[in-house]
């Protein structure tokens, strides 16, 4: 006989590692900011998976037949392309708030690619937050301090757009666990990273040798709390819990990086900051609230 499958409410445990998650992940914007003011972004990310790539090394397989090009794809849109596009645009902003705001866009985004490549379906209401979410960022786009820098709202659009298409790329990974995957993103990013530091970012490497603790520190948040403790506890929290389930608790995310930038670096948002801020994540929040009623009721459960 089936019967659906009910998602029950986070246990306290479970919520207490996704407040860990929330924390590690908007600390990581202030603290990746901060390496920034020392350090080309291209080459920062490539130390941020260089620190990552040693304790991964022992957890590394080869992946099953079939497997490489699309862990290649992953890795280059995600590792190289979409965090290095990231912190350039976090370096080029003059705030935290819009950054971290502007890319939640890559949830209706990946909605929007998994109906395309891999046809997924989704109702009106999800097409309504969808096009909800792309109209705050318009309205943030024109707040004075967004207005300023463009080219950092653009480059963060263009990051959150590699990691829409790198996480509807992983669906169909197969063979291949969480820790391995990791490591490979680690260590196949690693040389692109290094190598695009050295053609855009003259004098990085000068920089990196002139480095002072604020910036080794950044990147050594960045690979061991966000990365390794933060992607790790995710992982933990979806093998338990339907993804859809934890996914709006990761909007306390953005919400703290804004208040960690009003304490920290001076952000002072204005109107349209707020509106589109709102109007972006609550489209993000009603995409992931939907797709938690899906998953209470359309996965089928067989008694043995």
């Amino acid at each position: 006989m089936n019967a659906p499958v009910r998602a029950h409410a986070l246990p306290p445990r479970d919520i207490v590692l996704v407040l860990l998650i929330v924390v590690a992940w908007s600390v990581n914007i202030l603290t990746s900011a901060l390496a920034l003011r020392e350090l080309p972004p291209f080459l920062f990310t490539a130390l941020r998976f260089a620190l990552l790539a040693v304790p991964l090394l022992p957890f590394v397989r080869r992946p099953p037949p079939g497997q490489w090009p699309r862990l290649l794809a992953v890795c280059l849109c995600v590792g190289v392309l979409h965090f290095g596009l990231s912190f350039t645009a976090l370096k080029l902003a003059g705030d935290l708030s819009s950054p971290a705001i502007v890319m939640q866009s890559y949830v209706p985004m990946t909605t929007v690619l998994a109906w395309w490549w891999l046809g997924e379906r989704f109702g009106w209401r999800t097409g309504a937050a969808i096009a909800l979410s792309f109209a705050g960022v318009l309205v943030l786009g024109f707040d004075p301090l967004v207005l300023d820098r463009p080219a950092s709202l653009l480059l963060m659009l263009g990051a959150a757009m590699f990691l829409a298409v790198g996480t509807v790329l992983m669906k169909p990974l197969r063979g291949i666990d969480v820790r391995s995957q990791q490591g490979w993103m680690a260590l196949i990013s690693l040389l692109p990273l290094l190598a695009i530091s050295a053609w855009w970012e003259p004098g990085g490497f000068a920089a990196l040798a002139d480095a002072s603790w604020v910036a080794w520190f950044g990147a050594a948040f960045a690979a061991y709390v966000a990365s390794l403790l933060g992607h790790g506890l995710y992982y933990v929290l979806v093998q338990r819990h339907p993804v859809a389930q934890v996914t709006p608790w990761l909007l306390l995310s953005p919400m703290l990086a804004v208040g960690l930038g009003i304490t920290f670096w001076g952000d002072r948002p204005g109107p349209r900051l707020w509106l589109g801020g709102a109007m972006v994540l609550g489209g993000v929040l009603v995409i992931a609230l939907r797709a938690l009623a899906r998953s209470r009721t359309a996965v089928p459960a067989t008694d043995l």
